[in-house]
């Protein structure tokens, strides 16, 4: 897809400790950080002084600061609520505390961050959401980061709309998106879109589909059904099975003159199934040499990189770059990994604060948040759609030799083709 010309993303720097890290952060952070497309960029980093100046005296000790309440997050002017799902028990509370932490990394990193994290705990549900909105926004909150979850999302947005702050949430439901109500989250439309586009432009014109018959394979067929013909393909035949059994054998055998005829399978399945959907295919008489192999944001599983049946197959993902530099700082600053959903807590806060340093509180809104020429985060480029879903920059991988590579690579902005 062509966009029409605009600008890349900038990046602002990050505020270091010592002269020596500063050196180091200035040549580390031009890919990380986020701000507004076009706008200059907010760094320091080239003004930093080798050593403090000689002091004739010292000025009047101050007063030390009391300490900052284990809820709030930074010291600036501009109040913003985080809402995570904290106190939900097993992974999901686990998780949250990866994105709270993030979160807190992407105020230390951000140059000037004029903002302050008000911490609210939704426990995981609506009711928990639509209080930790309604409570951010009382003490002063102009935006909202958060919740996870599509229910805690849709809750919180009903307060947030209703108070006319925006929300930046990371459920990956886009029925709960809308103007002022937005997803940061990978959407597995966007993936669709990239790895469909890029087999049509390799040539692939002929399209079938063998798809879970669940919610995720509703929203992939008809992002699927969308892109083929938009792409310049066919769609000759588009299969479901039922997940939790062995359905998809079947599913598979209806599949199989069409797939015959095709030269492109689209598998949006997890690792450990789609090993097995193409062992079906070959059963039923499907031979995949010469045909691509298309997945989603599923694939990118070190699991199903070690399946020779799946060699050259490709699915769309963020440049993993960006990813392990961010954990490698994650690791360093909390002693533990990520989760890998921890970059979208800080893109987050990295996009309020650039919007806050760029146009003040003012700066907190639709047009804003809209913007065309999009923002630069540790996942790559990404930009808002007036009805609250996203669009992202994602490379194409290809598996092969028991990884995953890089065969065509995320965009810098949103005026190359994608």
């Amino acid at each position: 897809m062509s966009e029409p010309d605009e600008p890349a993303p900038a990046e602002p720097g990050s505020a270091p400790r010592t002269s020596r890290e500063a050196r180091q952060t200035c040549r580390l952070s031009r890919r990380r950080f986020l701000v507004l497309a076009g706008s200059t960029a907010l760094t320091a980093c080239s003004s930093l002084p080798e050593s403090a100046p000689p002091q004739a005296a010292l000025p009047p000790s101050e007063p030390e600061a009391p300490p900052q309440p284990a809820n709030v997050l930074g010291t600036g002017t501009v109040r913003i609520g985080l809402i995570l799902p904290l106190g939900a028990s097993g992974n999901a509370g686990l998780a949250a505390q990866s994105l709270r932490n993030a979160a807190e990394m992407a105020i230390a990193e951000f140059t000037g961050a004029n903002i302050q994290l008000l911490v609210k705990d939704d426990g995981g549900t609506a009711p928990g959401a639509q209080s930790a909105a309604t409570q951010a926004i009382d003490e002063g909150a102009r935006a909202i980061i958060g919740p996870v979850f599509a229910h805690s999302v849709a809750g919180a947005g009903q307060v947030a709309l209703a108070r006319g702050v925006p929300l930046v949430g990371f459920s990956t439901d886009t029925n709960v998106a809308r103007r002022g109500v937005y997803l940061l989250s990978f959407l597995p439309q966007t993936d669709v879109e990239r790895a469909v586009r890029y087999a049509a432009s390799t040539g692939k014109r002929g399209f079938v589909a063998l798809l879970p018959d669940n919610a995720y394979g509703s929203v992939v067929e008809a992002a699927f059904r969308e892109t083929v013909p938009q792409a310049g393909g066919r769609i000759l035949a588009i299969e479901r099975y039922a997940t939790g059994g062995n359905a998809y054998a079947e599913a598979a055998r209806r599949l199989a003159p069409s797939a015959m005829q095709a030269d492109a399978i689209f598998l949006p399945d997890a690792a450990d199934m789609v090993p097995q959907l193409v062992q079906a295919l070959a059963a039923a008489g499907v031979n995949p040499a010469g045909k691509q192999l298309i997945g989603t944001g599923l694939w990118d599983d070190t699991k199903l990189f070690q399946a020779p049946s799946v060699a050259g197959g490709i699915f769309a993902a963020p440049d993993p770059a960006g990813f392990r530099a961010f954990a490698e700082r994650y690791r360093a600053r909390f002693n533990r990994d990520p989760v890998r959903t921890a970059t979208l807590a800080h893109d987050a806060v990295s996009l309020m604060a650039a919007l806050v340093n760029a146009g003040g509180e003012a700066g907190l809104n639709d047009t804003a948040i809209q913007n065309p020429s999009g923002f630069s985060g540790i996942d790559g480029i990404f930009r808002f759609r007036d009805d609250g879903t996203n669009q992202r920059g994602l490379a194409i991988m290809q598996i092969a030799n028991g990884r995953a590579e890089i065969i065509n690579p995320a965009p810098r902005s949103f005026a190359q083709g994608m």
